[in-house]
């Protein structure tokens, strides 16, 4: 028999490398999925950790399966010291998401370090992992992998939209979920106010007294990504290619970049969202931005709803937690309808410790 009742530690790191995102949440069935967030805590990662995880695109394979080892280290010193602080003792499981290092669904390859059975070893403690792989070679993006927590934990809006590096949504269509990435956020406005020597734009003040540049505005909403339809997905190596070189192929000002981005992710977001009586969950870093926030609801007739501070930061993590819960009940974690792979599925890799 299935048990109701779960203690998970749900462990995250997005693209916008703010750091790992640790929770230890409480997960119970009964009927409906429900949840409690009872610990939560943002690692922030030490600055030669940023610049080594910023540039996992160009490295050889060799160097990055040294710094998979290292990195794996990391999650478990920083898992075991979360363990600590906060008297846990009662833990079923570590679902565990790990780094994205590379993303290249349509050539096959996903790659996130931190999931080695090393990680199992040095925490002593069972770990489900590697959520990403197993849709990919089902033919899907691999991504995004929060819709089926939006789906079964936050049923009761009608969009989930996270804004971290990037922006994703999660909706129901013809009783399908429907979940995509719509554009770069905090991967590209970081990059470009740390120019300006600050590690993103508190409340997006610095944007607010830029301008506009129409025409880099016009050509960023021309990029081929914006007319594929769903499923796709978004990694850092598109923004490289794509989005960095277009900036500056223009010579405006910092604050003018960071003002037209915002622009462009707000006009991006309502052409997803913007429906009448519906009801939309931000969450992510990027809710922080509040002038980001204004010009998005600027262009929507949708009701924006910003929820508690933990479910803003932390609800990657507790759905990761949650992915865990579902792979380890042999039940579906990934949808066919929001990566395009060939089937559902319950992906994830168990690993127990070797004693």
């Amino acid at each position: 028999m299935l048990r109701l009742n779960y203690n998970v530690i749900g462990v995250m790191s997005g693209t916008s490398l703010d750091g790992i995102d640790v929770v230890y949440a409480n997960y119970k069935f009964n009927k409906i999925w429900s949840f409690e967030i009872i610990n939560s805590q943002t690692i922030s990662y030490v600055s030669d950790w940023k610049t080594r995880l910023s540039n996992l695109v160009e490295l050889t394979s060799e160097d990055l399966d040294l710094i998979d080892i290292s990195y794996t280290k990391l999650l478990a010193d920083e898992i075991i010291k979360f363990k600590k602080k906060h008297n846990i003792s009662k833990v079923d499981f570590i679902a565990s998401h790990g780094h994205t290092a590379l993303h290249q669904p349509e050539k096959g390859i996903t790659v996130q370090i931190g999931n080695h059975q090393l990680l199992a070893d040095l925490l002593n403690d069972k770990v489900i992992c590697d959520f990403r792989v197993q849709d990919v070679k089902y033919g899907g993006q691999g991504a995004p992998l929060v819709p089926i927590g939006d789906r079964l934990l936050f049923k009761e809006y009608d969009y989930c939209l996270n804004l971290g590096g990037f922006a994703n949504v999660s909706y129901e269509e013809n009783d399908k979920r429907i979940a995509f990435d719509i554009c770069p956020v905090n991967i590209v406005l970081n990059y470009y106010v740390s120019r300006l020597g600050f590690e993103y734009d508190n409340e997006g003040k610095i944007a607010r007294t830029g301008n506009v540049h129409i025409e880099l505005l016009q050509k960023l909403n021309q990029l081929r990504f914006y007319n594929l339809r769903p499923p796709k997905s978004l990694g850092l190596e598109w923004v490289q290619e794509k989005v960095l070189p277009l900036i500056d192929s223009y010579s405006i000002e910092v604050e003018d970049i960071l003002r037209t981005f915002t622009e462009h992710i707000a006009i991006q977001i309502s052409k997803v969202i913007n429906k009448v009586d519906t009801i939309v969950l931000i969450t992510g870093g990027g809710v922080y931005n509040k002038f980001l926030i204004e010009r998005l609801d600027n262009y929507t007739s949708s009701k924006i709803v910003i929820p508690s501070n933990d479910i803003i930061e932390f609800k990657e993590a507790l759905v990761f937690g949650f992915l865990g819960v579902l792979k380890d009940r042999n039940e579906v974690n990934c949808l066919r309808s929001v990566t395009g792979a060939t089937k559902d599925h319950s992906s994830g890799k168990i690993l127990v410790p070797n004693v």
